[in-house]
């Protein structure tokens, strides 16, 4: 199903700013319910008017990064071999590539329109309500497909009576479970797990422990979705946020005045 844009022009800043606090909550109905062929006009007009004022805003360039040559020696440590004069080369990494203007929301090009409104959410994440990071774990957990309970540390599945029903954000996995599992290529992919790094790392994880408990679910699903699809790119990406769970954990753990159990003092 396409639908033709109304807009002759990008929206103002000023107009898009309360429709990216409801960025995640569109597309998660928007997504859940494409497979089932509904009229979807009204979504694909929001993310047609956030795709257009993004691309206006990039002015046709794509959003990059700069990473140092790691086969260059390093500066604090001494090395025989010897200097190059391109030691100051920097590589390119593209986050995410140029946008080309779209009037219609094709299946073809579904993924990266939505994709591009989630790295605007993105953007402006600090300002973003909790509720909203909130749903969007959940429905991340409903877009995988995939139990993530046989990632849980330890091993340990996680009982299906009290994992579905009893989690606090429930009421929306069930509004969205008839859609259930959707296609998930890089585009889309990659600015979730943006997302779900900020919920795990960011200001909000130790003011609301809801959210990065709902966080580390959706990780642990994206990436048993990442294992079923033969997915490398995603099964790197997941898995790395998965590390940082364990880390987290193994830190919260820790207790640095408990004498350890052991005769050998380390001076």
């Amino acid at each position: 199903m396409t639908h033709q844009s109304p807009l002759k022009s990008p929206p103002s800043s000023a107009i898009l700013t309360p429709v990216r606090g409801t960025t995640t909550y569109a597309a998660g109905l928007y997504l859940s319910r494409v497979t089932q062929r509904r009229p979807l006009a009204g979504f694909e007009a929001v993310f047609l008017a956030l795709y257009a004022h993004e691309t206006t805003s990039r002015g046709g360039q794509a959003i990059s990064v700069t990473l140092p040559d790691l086969s260059n020696p390093s500066v604090y440590h001494e090395s025989n071999s010897p200097v190059r004069n391109n030691a100051t080369e920097l590589n390119i990494a593209v986050i995410s590539p140029s946008l080309e203007p779209h009037g219609t929301v094709r299946s073809t090009k579904r993924a990266r329109i939505v994709g591009v409104a989630l790295e605007l959410y993105y953007s402006k994440i600090l300002n973003m309500p909790v509720g909203s990071k909130l749903d969007f774990c959940e429905f991340c957990e409903a877009w995988a497909g995939q139990d993530g309970g046989v990632h849980r540390e330890g091993g340990e599945r996680k009982a299906i009576e009290g994992g579905r029903e009893g989690s606090a954000g429930g009421a929306v996995r069930d509004r969205v479970v008839e859609g259930g599992r959707v296609p998930l290529p890089w585009e889309l992919l990659q600015p979730c797990l943006r997302i779900l790094g900020h919920c795990l790392m960011g200001v909000d994880k130790n003011k609301n422990k809801a959210l990065y408990e709902k966080a580390c679910g959706a990780c642990r699903c994206l990436y048993a979705r990442a294992l079923h699809d033969i997915n490398p790119k995603a099964i790197l990406a997941a898995g790395s946020l998965l590390k940082l769970i364990k880390l987290e954990a193994e830190a919260d753990n820790f207790d640095p005045t408990e004498i350890p159990d052991t005769c050998v003092i380390s001076l």
